[in-house]
């Protein structure tokens, strides 16, 4: 089926209820948004949704990563930075009302902090809203969310609301555009790649300091690296958003699945699915918690390892932030050094003899010392308030991750770090995951069981580069299958009873009378996590079987896609007797060792 033909369906309306906004609304709803790019862009659906239930306005959601507090740059507002507000707008113009402000006096109001505000969770449900915020909704004409975990409504919603669902996928996949600048710069990206005459395989490692610490993944990282993590999470104990002990075994979290595949063996086992050193590799994820010291094995096991500043210039990655003002000239001054004349006064009132020597002259501190990302461990116990650079730092992170989530989703493969991390935190790779499901669901996306792939390499640990060719079929068997159904339903029951944009599936989806309908998968609660897909509606099988006639004679997507991949990712040497290659073919034999630095 078309991709064409498949947003239609999701956008033209199935039932015979037909619902459009209403002139007269209930009120607005006015929305902060905290988090990183992941969370925002998991929690603008839910916003849309929630104005839809309550038939209230939307006013355009303000995301604290770039507001003007941080300092970005005074042509954009805060929901422009990222996103096309015109676009979103107007898309949704049948769905929901959408104001881009509050009117003066309800401003007014709100500057006075005179109106209602509620911090819903992402698992809120549909009564909530109904029985609490819509009363008070009615009664102020305005109500404020303060979203900050990542969402503002449950994943899951009863068959009835059907269409709320579909509602996300709308929001999400259509109305959700970057602005042009950042898509422009993706797709030269993404051509820059392509440039270069082969598949890519985009990787997100998935290594942020939050996720690390929840799970209590200290011990993976060395030196510094373990003393932050372990600050975070004895914060997050503190705050109540974590209930579990400070100091935990990093390893047994590791064999249950809840610490990243670390980069080095995300390395090793794309060599034995059978990629070859030359594969272009590209790091998505504006965070790497751990640095480039984390990447060196990835790095040498693939030379054509690249990121955004690998394919962009300095210049193009200032146009994308555009103009801002410059930050305070930097603050940091030595200690004033003392005259002859004071050391000598300090020593006369040193008091009686016999005194001890004066101490020798201090050590010079050192910039870095001082202003270090993590100089602060050594001397407090409370992390220091975030330096206007660290704001704005983090401003422009939601710009690296948009260009990222854009090459991500146009790339051949994808294999994400560490995804479905337990916290119930949307994650970018989740994100990507479900979009590339709605939008290119033929091309490789990989769903690796971490559990099992901690049992793996416990199996090999002492032989990471010359396994035996046993553990490799093993390997291989378990990344195919995360390819197949096997691994879609997998992802289905982990993820989206915490997100639904990470497996949209069944709800904006539907499949053609001939096909045969894929078995039902129910969660805890009885409702459909997979399969069930509707029948798609007369119109549209007619169109898409006009489609297949015009296309006779033309390879599919999936054939072409197939032997793409075949003749560049897996090396020419490995074939078997009939001279037909195998991406199952691993790039070493059973007494063959790899050299990290091939």
């Amino acid at each position: 089926m078309s991709k064409a033909l498949y947003n239609l369906y999701l956008t033209r309306p199935q039932h015979r209820f037909c619902w459009f906004p209403k002139e007269q609304s209930n009120g607005f709803i006015y929305a902060k948004v905290f988090g990183g790019f992941a969370k925002i862009r998991s929690s603008i659906p839910d916003l849309v949704a929630i104005s839809r239930i309550l038939n209230a306005t939307l006013v355009i959601p303000e995301f604290q990563e770039s507001t003007r507090s941080k300092g970005i740059s005074s042509k954009f507002k805060s929901f422009s930075y990222l996103y096309n507000e015109e676009q979103f707008i107007t898309f949704l113009k049948n769905d929901v009302i959408i104001a881009k402000s509050l009117p003066e006096s309800l401003m007014e109001r709100r500057r006075r902090n005179e109106i209602p505000t509620f911090k819903p969770t992402s698992s809120a449900s549909l009564n909530f809203y109904i029985e609490e915020i819509l009363p008070k909704l009615k009664k102020s004409k305005v109500i404020g969310l303060i979203i900050a975990d990542g969402g503002a409504l449950q994943s899951i919603l009863p068959l009835s609301m059907a269409e709320i669902q579909r509602l996300r996928c709308r929001v999400a996949f259509h109305a959700l555009q970057f602005r042009p600048e950042i898509q422009t710069l993706g797709r030269r990206m993404v051509h820059k790649l392509r440039a270069l005459g082969q598949p890519f395989l985009a990787f997100h490692p998935g290594l942020l300091r939050e996720t690390l610490a929840y799970n209590g993944c200290a011990e993976l990282f060395q030196d510094v690296h373990t003393e932050l993590i372990q600050h975070q999470r004895s914060q997050m104990i503190k705050e109540g958003i974590l209930k579990d002990e400070l100091n935990v075994d990093s390893h047994l979290r590791r064999e249950k699945g809840l610490c990243p595949i670390m980069p080095e063996e995300v390395g090793i086992l794309l060599r034995v699915m059978g990629y070859p050193a030359k594969t272009i590799i590209y790091l998505a994820g504006s965070e790497l918690f751990g640095g480039q010291r984390a990447l060196i094995p990835l790095r040498s096991m693939f030379i054509n390892t690249l990121d955004r500043t690998s394919l962009c210039s300095e210049k193009e990655l200032s146009d994308l932030v555009g103009p801002e003002t410059p930050l305070p000239v930097n603050s940091f001054r030595p200690p004033p050094t003392k005259s002859e004349k004071e050391l000598k006064e300090e020593w006369k009132k040193a008091g009686p003899r016999p005194r001890p020597l004066p101490p020798p002259p201090g050590r010079p501190i050192y910039q870095h010392e001082k202003e270090g990302w993590y100089a602060w461990i050594t001397e407090t116990p409370t992390e220091p308030d975030p330096s206007p650079m660290d704001l704005r730092m983090k401003a422009h992170r939601l710009l690296w991750d948009a260009l990222d989530y854009i090459v991500s989703l146009e790339a051949d493969a994808f294999f994400p770090g560490f995804n479905n991390d337990g916290s119930g935190w949307p994650d970018f790779s989740s994100l990507v995951m479900g979009h590339r499901l709605y939008e290119t669901a033929s091309f490789r996306t990989y769903r690796p069981d971490r559990k099992v792939v901690a049992e793996l390499f416990n199996t090999t640990r002492e032989n990471l580069y010359h396994p035996k060719h046993n553990w490799t079929i093993l390997v291989q068997e378990h990344l195919n299958k995360s390819l197949t159904e096997e691994g879609l339903i997998r992802q289905s029951l982990l993820s989206k009873p915490a997100m639904f944009l990470s497996h949209p599936f069944p709800e904006c989806s539907c499949r053609i009378a001939s096909t045969k309908a894929t078995n039902h998968v129910k969660g805890e609660n009885g409702q459909v996590l997979y399969g069930g897909e509707d029948i798609c509606p007369k119109w549209m099988q007619h169109a898409n079987d006009a489609g297949k006639l015009e296309k006779e004679g033309v390879k599919s997507q999936d054939e072409g896609l197939a032997d793409y991949e075949s003749n560049d990712f897996v090396d020419e040497s490995e074939s078997d007797k009939n001279g037909s290659k195998t991406s199952q073919t691993p790039l070493w034999d059973q007494d063959e060792e790899m050299d990290p630095n091939d």
